[in-house]
């Protein structure tokens, strides 16, 4: 074998071997190249599903922070009816057909109000909120009691009244504070 002979197979091998590491090369980078695609298409789901979780619970929050607004406003509402009508009711002047509407009117939207409260939660909120509600629904009534009471029986109704007012100002006051935690927990769970 000559030496020109020798060199053509070196080179043959030279090519053979070349052309088998390209090959094998070639698979690997496609292998490395699928696998880091994998990777990168995963890690942007992963991303996509964090913000959009982020997103729902801001979202969820400020639900509840519009609720819990809502039925404060109605509860002020309510209240004021409450106080103004409060003083003619005990001297004897009755209800008239426009104070009986204020009240039905106040009464009814605080239930509105709670009942869209209970779509946000969390349930603690809403036992507060449906306690809030019953015990000034219960204000009204005695009020209403009050209204027709005749003078003899007056002190024990208004006091009966009395009773129902702090009720109702103190289940207001275990309602805001619960809800002012709740507005400003950032772990705050979501339904």
């Amino acid at each position: 074998m000559g030496e020109a002979t020798g060199t053509i197979i070196a080179a043959v091998i030279a090519f053979a071997s070349a052309v088998i590491g390209a090959v094998i090369a070639g698979r690997y980078a496609r292998g490395g190249a699928e696998a880091g695609g994998r990777k990168a298409v995963e890690a942007a789901l992963a991303q996509v599903h964090g913000q959009a979780a982020a997103e729902h619970w801001q979202w969820v929050r400020s639900q509840r922070h519009q609720s819990f607004a809502a039925l404060f406003a109605a509860y002020a509402v309510l209240d004021e009816v409450l106080t103004r009508i409060a003083p003619e009711a005990r001297s004897g002047g009755g209800l008239d057909a426009a104070a009986r509407r204020e009240l039905g009117d106040g009464t009814l939207e605080m239930q509105a109000k709670t009942s869209q409260l209970a779509l946000w939660g969390p349930g603690e909120a809403n036992e507060l909120a449906y306690a809030l509600t019953e015990t000034s629904i219960r204000a009204v009534a005695s009020l209403v009691a009050v209204s027709g009471t005749n003078p003899e029986g007056l002190s024990a109704t208004w006091a009966r009244f009395a009773r129902a007012r702090e009720e109702m100002a103190q289940a207001h006051a275990a309602f805001l504070q619960r809800a002012g935690e709740i507005v400003r927990d950032p772990r705050q769970p979501v339904s």
